[in-house]
């Protein structure tokens, strides 16, 4: 590692993705929904930069997800994730009811990103 890399590392923090955004979330039949909202506009590059298909498809890659789409809405300072096959064949289908809904998002947002350490301040959620 050079000298650059340990001053920018310096300069940064390693947070989970609940300081940065809140989630939502939706279910249809083996399909998952999970919006990730910006809690400020600044927080915004870093969702679009950190938050990736391939970092959430091995994020939830025990959920053996066959296809993750990322939407942008930048708006709304907001990505939405699709997940199929995720929910055990839905939840009419499926006998383990915690693989739906809410519990996906929770633990998108446990999903480390690296955010500048000037930002501490802003870290705990909506004003």
């Amino acid at each position: 590692m050079n000298v650059r890399n340990t001053e920018a590392l310096a300069d940064t923090l390693t947070v989970p993705l609940d300081r940065l955004a809140h989630g939502r979330t939706g279910d249809k039949g083996n399909r998952s929904n999970i919006s990730v909202i910006a809690w400020r506009e600044e927080f915004w590059p870093v969702l679009l930069a950190q938050v990736t298909e391939e970092r959430v498809a091995a994020l939830m890659a025990t959920r053996k997800p066959t296809r993750v789409q990322r939407y942008e809405l930048p708006y709304l300072h907001a990505l939405n994730f699709v997940l199929d096959d995720v929910l055990d064949g839905g939840v009419n289908s499926a006998l383990n009811l915690d693989s739906h809904g809410k519990s996906l998002s929770y633990w998108l947002l446990s999903l480390n990103v690296q955010v500048p350490r000037a930002w501490t301040p802003w870290l705990a959620g909506p004003a």
